[in-house]
């Protein structure tokens, strides 16, 4: 792993849809609560010409369209923008990281495909999911991250069953026993949840979560559940091109549409299977305004989910617990408080240059 000179708080799960990306959302808010200048950086998604991506920043939508991004990277990228954050992201984490070490105070390792981080963490938080319990001992390289844990989030409380939240806190206490453990909701949200009630629904779910995180359904059909659609219609009969291919390749997938569009072939695809099939609404739960990628004929409400404290320790409680530097000495409005010797000093382990770093 990479030394930073500055604080580093890794956010990673065990497996694909554990409810990572919103707890980076989470801990970026209570930092920036507290003054405390934060920028993110994401684990590479290496699509497109890698020559042309040794580092990206994403500070406004315009960057989305400048590096030809994805559907998938703009789900990770598009949220932290909205909530006015800085997104590193790329193929040389070397240089990321010094890029971003000029404009943050902590830099929030947003972890992806269940990958340890590239950077040496102060603090590692690792998402588990208790509607797969048991997958957190089953996965590589996700049983890993869990063993590293310095807080494991039991994300999804609020919807999973007593037996697999048990299941996973055993789990935890057995291979991170120093782990602390934290209870967490992934609450949905809903703009309009009357529009729902009674209407033929077609829901659109977050890709990954569905493929390699082998959920048949998340947040979407939860929503369409909890506020009376009158049916859920199964759009695989309606399926054009790329996406009867990824029905035919992840069976496990349910009457949803996973949301897939690393190519401009496969988001046509997208649009005209949710063009063709009959219904009512389109209830869209990606982390991006889908309407914003695709052009519907149908009307459409998005589905919302955000990180939630169930219980005490809240994740601010524990955070602050961990690093009583940041918030003591950089959550002050002290210009003095914000050179780079005050910060450097607050990165647990020792510092390396960058000419004798590794790669990670």
């Amino acid at each position: 792993m990479l030394r930073a000179a500055k604080p580093v708080i890794a956010v990673c799960g065990v497996r694909t849809g554990c409810g990572k990306s919103q707890t980076t959302r989470k801990v970026c808010e209570i930092l920036r609560s507290h003054r405390v200048r934060v920028v993110a950086v994401r684990h590479p998604m290496a699509y497109g010409d890698l020559r042309v991506q040794i580092v990206q920043r994403f500070a406004r939508y315009a960057d989305f369209d400048l590096h030809r991004c994805t559907i998938e990277e703009r789900e990770e990228y598009e949220p932290l923008v909205e909530q006015g954050i800085t997104v590193y992201a790329g193929v040389d984490y070397e240089k990321i990281l010094r890029e971003a070490e000029k404009e943050a105070d902590v830099i929030v390792w947003d972890g992806g495909n269940n990958d340890t981080p590239f950077y040496y963490p102060d603090v590692h938080i690792v998402l588990l999911d208790p509607h797969r319990p048991g997958h957190e001992r089953l996965y590589y390289p996700g049983e890993t991250n869990l063993r590293m844990a310095d807080i494991a989030v039991i994300n999804k409380v609020d919807t999973a069953s007593a037996k697999g939240i048990e299941t996973v806190r055993r789990n935890i206490v057995d291979l991170a026993p120093k782990a602390e453990i934290l209870m967490a909701e992934s609450s949905v949200i809903v703009s309009e949840p009357e529009r729902i009630r009674q209407q033929r629904i077609v829901v659109v779910e977050d890709g990954p979560t569905l493929t390699h995180g082998e959920m048949p359904s998340g947040a979407g059909m939860i929503a369409a559940r909890k506020y009376g659609a009158a049916c859920i219609v199964d759009p695989k009969p309606y399926a054009r091109g790329t996406l009867r291919e990824t029905y035919a390749r992840y069976p496990h997938i349910g009457p949803v549409v996973p949301a897939m569009g690393y190519s401009p072939r496969q988001i046509a695809d997208l649009q005209e299977t949710l063009n063709a099939v009959p219904c009512d609404l389109v209830l869209f739960a990606t982390p991006i305004q889908l309407t914003r990628i695709v052009t519907l004929k149908h009307p459409t409400v998005r589905v919302r989910y955000e990180y939630h404290d169930h219980g005490r320790p809240t994740l601010e409680e524990a955070l602050m617990r961990r690093l009583p530097q940041v918030f003591a000495q950089l959550g002050k409005d002290n210009p003095s408080m914000h050179s780079t010797e005050n910060r450097s000093s607050l990165s647990q382990g020792p510092q390396a240059s960058p000419t004798n770093q590794e790669k990670p």
